[in-house]
């Protein structure tokens, strides 16, 4: 009862209340007018908020990829690393959660400006004649997010492999299979629980990420998140922007829904 009624309080409360403010209209001066209709909704099939939709949801989806590519090979090497070294290894991934998340953000802005760290190293090197301008485009915030959310795709590939049993890797290399075959077929089959799982918490915090977008992005590549608290606090328009939040939600939630119903499934058959 005591965790039902902090959910209720501090959870399902406030999305009834979001859900409703959705369906209201914004008033003269930014306060909410209480005449319902679904015009909100109907807004945000608008080309110009399904760009920045289709937009949150490719760098988010990227994003993941990224990290999954980059995650499983540095999880392996830890799991399989002596366990005197893996302690060491699991620190230096933690070791930026140490850092407020805005710092380490402003840091990538210093790195990738015109005249920043990136830049200076590679004309002085003789690789670029003139600075590449990667601050404030895509490619900026989808680097951001992959420095931000890589470790929560580590830690749980971690998790997996290293209760892998690695006797199976063995004994399919003991039957001539290939590099490939092994990975394919034994190892991501094994460690299934921890690639899902790595995905989702890269890719829920992805696709509603505000501070990355906001300071490596601008105004030119705005998010959902960036959409949201510029319809919350800038256009005082909250129906709006409750609007957005739920469609968002619920977007996540669909999909959390259909990993569970597909993964129930599968573990029936």
């Amino acid at each position: 009862m005591p965790s039902l009624a902090w959910l209720g309080i501090f959870f399902f409360i406030p999305l009834l209340l979001v859900l409703v403010i959705s369906f209201a209209a914004r008033g003269t001066y930014g306060g909410v007018e209480w005449t319902f209709s679904l015009a909100n909704y109907t807004t945000l099939l608008d080309p110009l908020y399904l760009t920045i939709f289709v937009r949150s949801l490719a760098l988010a989806l990227v994003t993941t990829a990224v990290c999954l590519l980059l995650g499983f090979p540095l999880a392996y090497y830890i799991a399989r690393a002596p366990l005197r070294w893996q302690g060491i290894w699991l620190l230096l991934v933690m070791i930026p959660f140490w850092t407020n998340f805005l710092v380490r953000t402003y840091a990538w802005m210093f790195i990738l400006r015109t005249e920043g760290l990136m830049n200076t190293v590679l004309m002085n090197l003789g690789l670029i004649a003139s600075p590449v301008e990667i601050l404030y485009t895509d490619a900026a915030i989808l680097i951001g997010l992959v420095y931000g959310y890589l470790p929560f795709m580590v830690l749980p590939l971690y998790a997996a492999l290293a209760r892998m049993d690695y006797s199976l890797v063995e004994a399919a290399w003991d039957l001539y299979a290939s590099a490939w075959n092994v990975l394919w077929r034994v190892i991501l089959p094994l460690t299934k629980p921890g690639v899902i799982a790595g995905c989702i918490l890269v890719f829920i915090p992805s696709l509603g990420a505000f501070i990355t977008p906001d300071l490596l992005g601008g105004a030119r590549s705005m998010m959902l998140g960036n959409l949201i608290q510029h319809e919350y606090l800038v256009v005082r328009d909250w129906p709006f922007g409750s609007a957005i939040s739920f469609v968002l939600m619920t977007l996540v939630l669909l999909g959390l829904w259909g990993y569970y119903r597909v993964e129930g499934v599968g573990r029936m058959t």
